[in-house]
């Protein structure tokens, strides 16, 4: 139903769940089934540290290396993916990273590696390095093979939304040293402020190609800008916080569609009385709609048109 699934970070371990064949060669997730698996395994892959000491014990491991070694998480990745690659999904997929040897983006693409077979990565690998948050998580090595040539490809990789998840006061942020930078507000500062610029200017150029089109009802984008504490928070993963992120996701279904505003930058109603979750109902109708249209097109279609 999708031409192309993209995200970037626990994003991009979306796309994979639900663009990943399985042994019936559909997705290896519904996404009705991805809730749970963030309510499984979130808890383990950033265990919290509720002892008298804790807050010191994560600035010094903070200091030292990543917070969490991401074992588990990648365990978890291993297994669900297999030995599926980049060019097996079901559907175009993109997932960004960032390669810190070569300073520059690295963007594992459905269409870009038609021209270089190096990208052909395994899914496992490339999720492990979309989901490396520095200071959080450790950054991921790994080498490709090109088929053609049998050169190799070095890939040094972390969280491909470098670029606030939290919002952070001037007044407050003029106080911080490193470690101020580093461990604040239940958070790392320095880390948000990179991780939601990007999501930002995504959504701006999305709503001004959109409009320029005269086709903003066809651009949908649901979250919520306000989430602030633990809420807010990468990795506080207790079972409270995380039963709090399922209800502030029921909650935003029930909102009025919103859209950015161009001049401010500010997420603002639109006028209409339409919920988000009226507005995903509409698009998957839509969806369906295509999906048969194209396959009465299709000589190898599932849907014969009726004379």
């Amino acid at each position: 139903y999708f031409d192309v699934i993209a995200g970037t970070s626990t994003g991009g371990l979306v796309t994979a769940m639900l663009s990943t064949p399985n042994e019936k060669n559909r997705p290896l997730f519904a996404a009705k089934d991805i809730k749970d698996f963030y309510l499984e395994h979130c808890p383990k892959i950033f265990p919290q540290d509720s002892a008298l000491f804790a807050p010191a014990t994560n600035l010094v491991r903070s200091l030292s290396g990543p917070k969490y070694d991401g074992k588990y998480l990648h365990e978890v990745i291993r297994e669900k993916l297999g030995e599926k690659t980049l060019t097996q999904t079901l559907t175009n997929v993109v997932i960004p990273t960032f390669d810190i040897k070569n300073l520059q983006p690295t963007i594992f693409s459905s269409f870009q590696v038609k021209n270089d077979p190096c990208l052909n990565a395994l899914l496992s690998d490339i999720c492990i390095s979309t989901s490396a948050s520095p200071t959080y998580l450790p950054a991921h090595h790994f080498e490709t093979e090109d088929y053609i040539n049998g050169k190799l490809r070095e890939f040094n990789l972390v969280d491909g939304s470098v670029a606030a998840n939290n919002p952070y006061s001037a007044l407050n942020a003029a106080k911080w040293g490193l470690l101020g930078w580093l461990t604040s507000d239940h958070s790392s500062p320095l880390v948000d402020v990179f991780t939601q610029a990007s999501s930002d200017m995504v959504d701006f150029h999305l709503a001004t190609v959109f409009q320029a089109l005269d086709s903003e009802g066809s651009y949908l984008r649901i979250q919520d800008d306000t989430l602030t504490g633990p809420l807010a928070s990468v990795d506080v993963a207790t079972e409270k916080n995380l039963e709090d992120l399922v209800k502030v996701g029921e909650e935003l279904l029930k909102k009025p569609v919103s859209r950015v505003n161009l001049d401010y930058g500010h997420v603002e109603g639109i006028g209409s009385k339409e919920t988000n979750a009226e507005a995903l109902i509409r698009m998957a109708a839509i969806l369906s709609k295509e999906k048969r249209l194209r396959d009465m097109r299709s000589s190898h279609g599932h849907v014969t048109q009726k004379k």
